[in-house]
């Protein structure tokens, strides 16, 4: 790629402030990219796609006359090579592992996202764009896209990868594996990136070792006998980096191990995000509670019920969680609701009786009366509010 051809950048949202806000903020020059063209609806973004033919889309979910997933496919079919970047709220999550699987790069919460999460993406990009072989690239990611597609319960299609893997660059001379999911949330730098830097860096020690998951999490396999260099290498990143973090599933034999591993590190890392939570040495019935309550948010709970399905007493349970968790059942039952509402209202259109639904708070007229008595506000006072900050 010629070194002084920008790399052109696509904005679409339909909310004003956000394509305001992109084109102004990010140092584009910094990333040798510059936008070209933005939009307020998918149908606009597609048109200006062909127009310009940009390398980068970077297009909200929920948009009028077509939305970001349309876009997407549409974009993908066309030029398959294009980076795409979803920008999602809460309420779109599942959309965008369709997303993902159709080819994104990424996603972003719009409500939440830091300014380094989107700077190492397009950081990424730049590099891959201008010195990676495409080779090598696409099986980045198509390992990556097959990876969050198994994960989040869309195909199999990974598991033939983990052979695939084991045979070859996981081969190890049939040495025992441990797997790393290594997280820099609040690194402003993806582990690839960090490791580029670092004096003590052995690429042999990587190279065809890594998966991306998202912007800021990566999976690392390492052989048993080079395990006390990778952790010595953690704790030295960490060491100028203390946003780092990283959790192992070893000792791991046969691909069945690598299976449950990744499983595991995955379910950790989503309780961890969703909860502020960390699943450290959590016992495994409180960890299959949370899941539960995390999997089925509508449905009503009781602690006798919860500990009867994870196999507990209710009053080993009711302990066990309190002393895990750091919350009793019940009070942590009524974060959990309340910051769900928090996310419905402000996220969605959703009617008050349909959130009270889905926050199993029975009818809207109990759920506006349990709203306010939890925060002093009206549902529809704290929507509106919300609303008016927004723009």
């Amino acid at each position: 790629m010629n070194s002084t051809k920008k790399i052109k950048v696509l904005i679409a949202d339909d909310e004003s402030i956000v394509r305001k806000g992109l084109r102004t903020t990010v140092d584009w020059e910094r990333f040798g990219m510059e936008v070209v063209a933005d939009a307020a609806n998918g149908q606009v973004a597609w048109e200006a796609f062909l127009e310009h033919r940009p390398e980068v889309v970077i297009t909200d979910i929920v948009m009028p006359e077509m939305d970001g997933i349309e876009l997407s496919r549409k974009v993908k079919e066309e030029a398959e090579e294009t980076k795409i970047i979803l920008l999602s709220c809460h309420r779109d999550f599942e959309y965008a592992q369709e997303g993902i699987r159709l080819g994104a790069s990424g996603y972003l919460l719009k409500t939440a996202f830091e300014d380094e999460e989107l700077e190492a993406m397009l950081s990424k990009f730049q590099r891959e764009m201008a010195d990676a072989p495409v080779s090598s690239l696409e099986d980045e990611e198509r390992l990556s896209t097959h990876l969050f597609a198994w994960l989040n319960g869309h195909n199999d299609k990974f598991l033939e990868e983990i052979q695939k893997l084991r045979r070859s660059s996981w081969k190890f001379d049939g040495q025992s594996l441990y797997l790393y999911l290594v997280k820099t949330a609040g690194c402003g730098r993806n582990w690839d990136d960090i490791l580029q830097v670092q004096e003590i860096y052995d690429q042999s020690m990587c190279e065809g070792k890594l998966i991306s998951y998202g912007a800021d999490r990566c999976y690392w396999a390492v052989p048993e006998s080079l395990k006390e260099d990778a952790d010595s290498l953690l704790v030295e990143i960490k060491s100028g980096c203390g946003q780092l973090k990283w959790s192992v599933q070893g000792i791991l034999r046969d691909c069945e191990d690598l299976k449950e591993a990744f499983l595991l590190l995955h379910k950790e890392a989503e309780m961890e995000r969703i909860y502020g939570l960390t699943g450290e040495n959590w016992p495994e019935p409180i960890w299959h509670a949370i899941h539960l309550l995390h999997e089925f948010p509508a449905t009503d709970w009781s602690a006798g019920e919860l500990a009867h399905k994870v196999g507990l007493s209710r009053s080993h349970f009711s302990i066990l969680f309190k002393k895990t968790v750091g919350d009793s059942f019940v009070a942590f039952q009524y974060k959990r609701k309340l910051r769900l509402a928090y996310c419905l209202l402000r996220e969605t259109t959703l009617t008050m009786q349909e959130i009270a639904e889905r926050t199993s708070l029975g009818d809207s007229k109990y759920f506006s009366k349990w709203f306010k008595r939890c925060t002093g506000q009206t549902p529809s006072q704290y929507r509106t509010e919300q609303k008016k900050e927004l723009f």
